[in-house]
C-alpha cells in the first residue's frame, strides 16, 4: 500500500529576518540547521503526518507543504526561527537539490 503523502522531507530551519548593509531590509537567513526527516506513519496531535528524523519531529500537511508543528532536539524552535521545506524526489536528491516549496512556518 502507498502512502499519498511523501515520504521524506528536508527541513530547513531559517532565521525569519536578517539585517542587509546599511540599508535596515531585512530577509530570509541562511539556514542554520536542517534535516532530513521521513514519515513515521503515526498522526501527529496537530492531525497532520508525523515525520522524523536528524533531532526533528515535525507534522507536516502534505497538501500545503507547511510544518504545522516542530520540535528540534526536543524543544520547540526559538521566536525569530521558521521551518521551510523541500520535498525530496528520491535518493539523488540531497540538500538544496529539491524545489523549496510551501511557506514559511510562522511561531506566533
Amino acid at each position: 500500500m502507498t502512502m499519498s503523502h511523501p515520504q521524506s522531507y528536508e527541513i530547513l530551519l531559517v532565521p525569519e529576518f536578517t539585517e542587509t548593509g546599511n540599508s535596515g531590509t531585512g530577509g530570509p537567513g541562511q539556514a542554520i540547521r536542517s534535516a532530513v526527516v521521513e514519515a513515521t506513519g503515526e498522526t501527529g496531535e496537530s492531525g497532520y503526518p508525523r515525520y522524523s528524523g536528524d533531532g526533528m519531529v515535525a507534522d507536516i500537511d502534505p497538501a500545503t507543504h507547511t510544518v504545522e508543528a516542530l520540535l528540534v532536539d526536543g524543544s520547540e524552535i526559538d521566536y525569530g526561527l521558521s521551518a521551510r521545506i523541500a520535498e525530496r524526489h528520491g535518493p539523488e536528491s540531497g540538500p538544496g537539490n529539491g524545489p523549496e516549496s510551501g511557506p514559511e512556518r510562522n511561531d506566533d
